[in-house]
C-alpha cells in the first residue's frame, strides 16, 4: 500500500508537466507520460535494491545501462538546445520549450540516432529493472519500452509535419535508438 501511495504522490508532478498532452492521444507526449509512469513504478519497487550485491552481474549491467542513459540524456538535451535553436515562435503548446526546435539537428549524437532522449529513457528503464527482476516488473519494463517506441513514432510524425522532406531524408541516414543497429 505504501508503494501505491508514493506512486500517486510522485505521479502528481508528472501529471502537472504532462497535462497538455494527457487528452491528446495522437501526440508523442501522451505515450511519453505513460512510459514515465512505468519508469516511476519500476523505480519505486527497485530503489531498495540499488546497491545490493554491488559486484553481481545484474548490478554491473544495470550501472552500465544507467550510465549510458545519462550520457544520451545529457548530450541529447544539450545538442537539441544548442543546434536546434528552440524558439517560442513555435506555438505547439504540447511541446516543452527545448522541443520547439526551429532547425533540424543532424549532427553530434543526432547524426547517429534520432531519439537520444527517448533512447536514454529506454536504457534507464532496463537499468532500473535489472536492480531487482521479477515477472510484474518485467511487464512494466516491456510496457515502458513499447510506449517509448510509440512515443518516438509519434514524435517522428510531428517532425515530418514541421520539417517536411528534410526529416524524411534524415530518417534514412540515422537509427532510432542505437547507432548502426536500431
Amino acid at each position: 500500500m505504501t508503494k501505491l501511495i508514493v506512486f500517486i504522490i510522485l505521479s502528481i508532478p508528472l501529471v502537472i508537466v504532462s497535462w497538455r498532452t494527457l487528452f491528446k492521444i495522437k501526440t508523442h507526449g501522451f505515450f511519453r507520460f505513460f512510459a514515465w509512469e512505468c519508469i516511476l513504478w519500476l523505480l519505486i519497487n527497485n530503489y531498495i535494491f540499488w546497491f545490493e550485491n554491488p559486484f553481481g552481474l545484474k548490478q554491473i549491467l544495470s550501472w552500465l545501462l544507467l550510465f549510458y542513459s545519462l550520457i544520451l540524456l545529457i548530450t541529447g538535451i544539450l545538442q537539441l538546445i544548442k543546434f536546434g535553436k528552440p524558439h517560442k515562435s513555435r506555438n505547439e503548446k504540447q511541446l516543452f520549450n527545448m522541443e520547439k526546435t526551429t532547425l533540424l539537428v543532424v549532427n553530434g549524437i543526432y547524426k547517429y540516432i534520432r531519439h537520444p532522449i527517448y533512447g536514454s529513457l529506454i536504457f534507464l528503464t532496463w537499468g532500473i529493472y535489472l536492480k531487482n527482476t521479477d515477472l510484474i516488473l518485467t511487464i512494466f519494463a516491456i510496457l515502458s519500452t513499447i510506449l517509448l517506441f510509440i512515443t518516438s513514432k509519434y514524435d517522428e510524425k510531428e517532425c515530418i509535419v514541421y520539417f517536411g522532406q528534410s526529416y524524411k531524408e534524415y530518417m534514412t541516414h540515422s537509427r532510432m535508438f542505437v547507432p548502426n543497429l536500431f
